[in-house]
């Protein structure tokens, strides 16, 4: 079996650990042992507690960054895999190394262990921590039912820190769904519980989406602050960068000025390249779900950054444009704006968005009170599509409605659909 350096240092820390353990522990007399008879005899086996720290200790370096970590980890889990499965029955009357096979399943580990666990009986799993068992089992094996029954009782506070971390992060990803106030109740506790680690990575990036869900914008701002700054190199960090963008568009800055500084604030934690995709892709969905001025504000954020970048300058010209053809005061220059957008540099979804725009910008300059000219120079604009379909609006009010209406059948708002939902899912 080939590994990975970073596997073969892990376990011989590991070992190294343990005999340093045996060596301090060893009677005064073993000193004057001979030479010859100390050197024959064999390093005890680690222990499932020692071995569960190497692996936690691997998997720390990957939430900062170490893709040696991350690749050095699937060698030392298999060799963990099989050093936990010949551990013998006796080792397993200790409930420390009980705890310790639960959280090596958590952790990654092979859950053949727990099974093994349960089929020795009470003599190894005692009633008390039978739940946390067959919970973790049924967890890791995708029984989210089964879990839900016997993990969400438990109270992770009398835990050992790490496991306790362990479990209420389980539990925040068995509710996340009903009870995202007990989601974010839980992830607080993951990040007091093991600050500095992977679990703490794992809750940040779990609750910066319950937090844009419940409507918490400042703790939104915080908390994706928080991240930035202290596991943007996290190999992980490109699933948060996904969290981010899909909180953010359903956030409506616009509503206080606050939110949109405290946004702003925030994103200066990303490099300019990042900040602007971020800003374009919140841009978007805000003119796709109505957020006019948040979209407009998001767009010209993005404008800053573009620098030449001739794509990214029309996608944020085009949602500028497209959030302010409802504005008596803005209507004439957003039209114009429109129809210069040079489409060839615009992705399928958002050709079909530049229609759906000016289409609505030549209905509502129609309306009563509403200069002719300006309603025979918009007219031409119309592609053949948007040309076909009938609007029935009356009012600004109601163009909008027909706007968004348009947008929304789009595909560009289904991919940000699809980007919430992975957002639900508690791999890491």
């Amino acid at each position: 079996m080939n590994m990975h350096p970073l596997a073969v240092l892990g376990m011989i820390l590991l070992f190294a650990a343990d005999s340093v353990a045996n060596e301090s522990s060893r009677p005064a007399d073993a000193a004057r042992e001979p030479a010859v008879e100390q050197e024959a005899r064999p390093l005890a086996a680690p222990s499932p507690l020692q071995m569960v720290r190497t692996l936690h200790l691997m998997q720390d370096q990957i939430a900062t960054g170490s893709t040696e970590a991350h690749v050095g980890q699937r060698g030392l889990l298999e060799v963990l895999n099989i050093r936990f499965m010949e551990l013998t029955p006796e080792v397993w009357q200790d409930g420390k190394n009980v705890h310790a096979a639960v959280s090596f399943a958590l952790s990654g580990g092979n859950p053949g262990i727990l099974r093994r666990l349960l089929e020795l009986g009470s003599s190894v799993v005692t009633e008390n921590d039978r739940p946390l068992v067959e919970g973790a089992l049924a967890y890791v094996e995708g029984r989210e039912e089964v879990a839900h029954n016997a993990l969400m009782s438990m109270d992770p506070r009398v835990l050992p820190p790490t496991m306790g971390a362990q479990l209420a992060l389980v539990q925040s990803a068995l509710v996340v769904r009903k009870d995202p106030a007990k989601t974010d109740e839980l992830l607080d506790f993951v990040r007091l519980q093991a600050p500095g680690t992977l679990l703490e990575e794992a809750a940040l990036r779990r609750q910066v989406f319950v937090a844009s869900q419940t409507n918490q914008v400042e703790k939104f701002h915080s908390l994706a602050t928080d991240y930035l700054r202290r596991f943007r190199h996290s190999v992980y960090a490109g699933n948060f960068r996904q969290r981010l963008a899909s909180a953010s568009t359903r956030i409506d800055f616009g509503q206080e000025k606050s939110r949109f500084g405290g946004f702003v604030e925030m994103m200066k934690e990303l490099e300019p390249e990042a900040r602007r995709d971020l800003y374009l892709l919140a841009a978007r969905a805000s003119a796709e779900q109505g957020f006019t001025r948040s979209a407009r504000l998001l767009a010209e954020k993005a404008q800053e950054l573009v620098e030449g970048d001739m794509v990214s300058a029309t996608r944020a010209k085009l949602y500028r444009a497209a959030s302010m053809i409802t504005s008596p005061e803005d209507l004439k220059a957003a039209a114009e704006d429109l129809r210069q957008l040079d489409r060839s540099l615009l992705a399928a979804s958002d050709v079909a968005l530049l229609d759906s725009a000016i289409a609505m910008a030549g209905h509502i300059q129609t309306m009563p009170g509403v200069p002719a000219t300006l309603a025979e120079k918009t007219k031409p604009l119309l592609t053949e599509a948007t040309a076909e379909k009938t609007v029935g609006a009356s009012t600004q009010a109601q163009g909008l409605e027909q706007l968004q209406a348009l947008s929304k059948a789009r595909d560009a708002l289904s991919r940000v659909d699809k980007l919430i939902k992975n957002q639900a899912s508690v791999s890491q």
